[in-house]
Order: structure tokens, then C-alpha cells, then sequence
């Protein structure tokens, strides 16, 4: 042996527990490899012959070979050519079993197998930030999305539709349909922008119901409107540009664009949508985020004249306009609007799209409308994440359009949405403290009512908490560095479509009785 191989160490197999009615070999295996890792078994250390520890564990000698195979595979043990088995040299002798064990849990402990986990629960645990060596984890850490409501939908929760009326069924039998024959084409690596049968008829349905000319080839897939939100933030902005957004406004794509390093500019919102004078002298603002569908949270819808202003705010700036359209097929008076990128003539406006409000939130299907100029960036872009989006959920959405399944749903959701809206204006408890009038709600799916005061916000979302209602504060939507006054802030958001009418009803009566007690 040479003069700088490990002195051999004696092995004891105390200790070592099997249970006979489990595989054997497994948890020999299992536990020789935890006490190589742990550093009860030092490199070095002679272990015993297999016939030897077989009689010393009493299991037959195949368990034993198996389980010496398997650590011979992965290298924890070897061989010695007429000396035996022994532990590898799996670091430098110099280094404890201790600083070994530490310098596992912090390089390798995501690799390992969840058999190890049980000893490994008392090391010291990293902290990211430790490990994340940029600026990005800060911004994170200070803009993540909190967690969604948990549990099944309850009035009056914010964001989401009526999908207990989806027809389950008919979407069944098409993934049925789908999964029988699929086109073995479909089941290899597919196009980034996104299966091309859904995005013609997403472009169709846009032209018909919503006045924009687009094409099939100006569409991108996207897992929900979020992430085309993040697509734009990751293409448009460079660290330190100012991007404007609505405020009070869609925090989460506020968080977007601050983890892609821009600096928010919060843009008041007044009766007409965003205020482009403020815009306009907020700086130089390379991209403005906007809802003007239905402006999330407060309810407006943008004028006409404002869009205009916007736009040519847009060409002047040579900006960009990213328009989340998250709810705008529901309208309760006349036809949906015309978007903000069926104006465009310049190719400013970044057009997101949603399928979760019209289907469900679960479905995690979106899309992005481009000018043509930007499509192949946002394309690879997306690529690099994903590859791809899943493709079954493409092919079914894209079959459900075409078989006229999905205009149907939307009139069967707008109808149901209207009543739903309906029953919570007559059945919303009159004259309590603080609490605004109703607004009138000609479009979306939620509304909101002022309140007089942060104080009092918090008393009357902690009471409708307390009889399992569901309200959001408005204060919760503004920008921490907001110069409006606090108490201006304040205000309930309430969403309406979650849940049938019976449902709101008992709601109110709860709600009526803990805000008047």
C-alpha cells in the first residue's frame, strides 16, 4: 500500500437496522452511503467481506453484493486488487468528517436523494442571498408575488370568474379526443411562439370581437397573462429605466418590471384612466403599463380621448404601451371596447391577453399580441425558459374555439357575471360608517367603494374576514412611496363574479350583520 493511502479503520456493523419487509439490499445500501456521508465511515476504512457482514446482518450474501454494486457505481467505495473494499477517497484527508458533512449540505444538498434528508435537517441552513450573487435576489426579495387565497373561491374574491359554469365535459371529451390519435408531430419540440392553430384562432377572435387587425404570426403563447407581463419587462427595460404604471394599480406587474431593474413611476388614475399630463411630466419613461379596459383596481374605463393622448404620448416618447386586457370581454353595456392596440398605427402597444378569466385561473393559458418588428425576440426569449408551452392545453383550447364552444362560454360568463353583479348591488348593506356609495359597474369583474380612512379599512376587512368574506383593501395597491395622503388611499375591492348568486346572498347577510354589530 502506498505510503499516502488512509490507514485502514475497523467497521462495525452495530447500529445498522433493517426492516425485513422493505428491500434489504436498498436499505444496506441507504445506510452504508449515509455513514460514508456523515463521516462515520472515514475513507479508508475496510469494510467487510460480503459473506462476513451478511452473517453479521443475517440477509443473505446477494443483498449484500447488491448494495457493495450499487456504492461501487457511485463511487463511495473500491475496490483493492487482493486487499478488499474500502471507503473511497472522497476528499482531501486533511478535512474532517465535520467540514465535510457542512461543505455537502451547502454545494450539494439539492442533489441529494430525500433519504439522506433526516440527519441533514440540523445543519446549517444557506441563505440565498449567499447564494444568488446579484442584484436580482434584492429586487426579488422585495417584489415577489404573495401567495394566492387558498381553499375553493368565496365572495368576494378579486381575480377570479365564474368557472364553476365551464363546461367540463365538453373540454373532457376534446383532451379525450386529443390523447386517442395525437398528431405525433405535436409531441415533439414545437414552435416557442406557441401551437399555430390557437394563435389563428386567437387572432380571428380578435378581429371579430375586438376590432384589432391582427395576424396569426403577431401572436406569442405565454402560461398566463403574468408571464407576458415578465416578457415585456425582460425585453423592454434596462436596469435603471423608468417605467410608468397606474396608481393605485396591478402590483404584480409593478413587480415585473422592479425585479427587471426599472424604476416605477407611479401615474395617478382619475376618472378617464391614467393621467397623461402626469405622465408626460413624470420623466422619461420608456415603457407605461395600463388597464383601460377596466382599470385594476379602481374600475375606470379610459376615454377615448385619453387612449389617443396616450398613443401619441407613445409615438412622441418613442415608448411602449403594454395593455393588460385581463377582463375586457366583460362588458354590461353595449359591445366590449376597442383596445388600446386597435388604435395603434405606429407599432407601440404590446397587446396581453388572458384565458383565466374567461376559463379559469388553473388553466394557465395567455398570449401576447406583438408588433411584428418584436415577435422573434419575444419568441427566443420564451424559449429559453420554456421551450415551448405544454401542448395538449393548446390543441384542446384551440379545437374548443374552432367548434364555437368558447364564444359561447364567453355570453354564458358575461350573463352570469351581470347577475352576479346584479345581486351584490341590491343586497350590499346601506349606510355604514365610513363606506362610500356603490359605484356603477359597466364592465370587469370586481368594483370598489371608498372608505374613510386606513383605520377603517382595516376594521372592516379584518370583520369580514372574521365571517369568512373575502374583501381586499384599496390601500394594498398603491405604491409604498405614493404622495397621495394615506387616509385617501383607503377603499374595499370586492370581486363579484366568484361564486353564485345564493352564495353572495348569505355573504351580505353575514357581512350586514358583522360591519352593523
Amino acid at each position: 500500500m502506498p505510503d499516502s493511502a488512509p490507514l485502514s479503520m475497523p467497521f462495525n456493523p452495530a447500529g445498522i437496522e433493517l426492516d425485513r419487509r422493505q428491500g434489504l439490499s436498498r436499505q444496506l445500501y441507504q445506510a452504508l452511503r449515509q455513514r460514508v456521508l456523515d463521516g462515520r465511515l472515514a475513507s479508508g476504512t475496510r469494510l467487510p467481506a460480503s459473506r462476513d457482514l451478511a452473517a453479521a446482518l443475517g440477509i443473505s450474501r446477494n443483498s449484500v453484493v447488491r448494495a457493495y454494486d450499487q456504492l461501487y457505481a457511485e463511487g463511495f467505495i473500491e475496490g483493492r486488487v487482493g486487499d478488499g473494499t474500502y471507503v473511497a477517497q472522497l476528499v482531501p484527508a486533511a478535512v474532517q468528517p465535520k467540514k465535510l458533512c457542512t461543505k455537502l449540505s451547502t454545494g450539494f444538498s439539492t442533489g441529494l436523494p430525500t433519504a439522506l434528508s433526516t440527519n441533514w435537517l440540523d445543519l446549517p441552513v444557506v441563505s440565498s442571498s449567499k447564494v444568488i450573487h446579484s442584484g436580482g435576489f434584492s429586487r426579488i426579495e422585495s417584489n415577489h408575488l404573495p401567495r394566492p387565497p387558498s381553499g375553493p373561491p368565496r365572495a368576494f374574491r378579486v381575480g377570479v370568474p365564474a368557472f364553476d359554469l365551464f363546461p367540463f365535459d365538453v373540454w373532457a371529451k376534446l383532451n379525450a379526443a386529443f390523447w386517442r390519435k395525437p398528431d405525433l408531430e405535436q409531441l415533439c419540440y414545437g414552435d416557442p411562439s406557441g401551437d399555430p392553430r390557437l394563435r389563428a384562432m386567437i387572432a380571428a377572435y380578435l378581429r371579430s370581437s375586438r376590432g384589432m387587425q391582427c395576424s396569426a404570426e403577431q401572436i406569442v403563447i405565454t402560461s398566463g397573462a403574468q408571464q407576458g407581463i415578465s416578457l415585456c419587462a425582460q425585453l423592454l427595460v434596462e436596469p435603471g429605466d423608468s417605467v410608468a404604471i397606474e396608481n393605485p394599480g396591478y402590483r404584480a406587474a409593478g413587480h415585473a418590471f422592479a425585479v427587471a431593474g426599472a424604476r416605477l413611476q407611479g401615474v395617478a388614475v382619475d376618472a378617464e384612466g391614467m393621467d397623461c399630463s402626469a405622465l408626460a411630466a413624470s420623466g422619461d419613461c420608456r415603457v407605461a403599463y395600463v388597464t383601460p379596459s377596466h382599470q385594476y383596481p379602481t374600475g375606470v374605463v379610459m376615454s377615448l380621448a385619453r387612449r389617443l393622448e396616450l398613443l401619441a404620448w407613445a409615438e412622441r416618447s418613442q415608448a411602449w404601451i403594454v395593455e393588460d386586457d385581463y377582463d375586457g370581454e366583460y362588458r354590461y353595456t353595449g359591445a366590449p371596447l376597442a383596445p388600446l392596440a386597435a388604435l395603434d398605427r405606429q407599432g407601440r402597444v404590446l397587446y396581453v391577453g388572458t384565458f383565466g378569466k374567461v376559463a379559469f385561473p388553473a388553466l394557465r393559458l395567455g398570449y401576447l399580441v406583438l408588433p411584428p418588428a418584436l415577435v422573434d425576440a419575444f419568441s427566443q426569449r420564451r424559449a429559453v425558459d420554456v421551450r415551448h408551452s405544454e401542448v395538449s392545453t393548446q390543441a384542446v383550447m384551440a379545437e374548443f374555439m374552432a367548434a364555437g364552444h368558447f364564444q359561447r362560454h364567453i355570453r354564458r360568463m358575461r350573463r352570469a357575471a351581470l347577475s352576479r353583479r346584479n345581486t351584490l348591488l341590491d343586497g350590499w348593506p346601506r349606510e355604514i360608517e365610513g363606506v362610500g356609495e356603490l359605484p356603477a359597474v359597466s364592465a370587469g369583474l370586481h368594483l370598489t367603494v371608498a372608505v374613510d380612512g386606513l383605520e377603517r379599512e382595516r376594521q372592516l376587512v379584518e370583520q369580514a374576514a372574521c365571517v369568512e368574506v373575502e374583501i381586499n383593501a384599496l390601500s394594498s395597491y398603491w405604491l409604498p412611496d405614493s404622495s397621495t395622503p394615506a387616509d385617501q388611499r383607503a377603499g374595499l375591492v370586492l370581486g363579484f363574479a366568484a361564486v353564485p348568486e345564493t352564495a353572495i346572498k348569505a355573504a351580505l347577510i353575514r357581512l350586514r350583520q358583522a360591519w352593523r354589530a
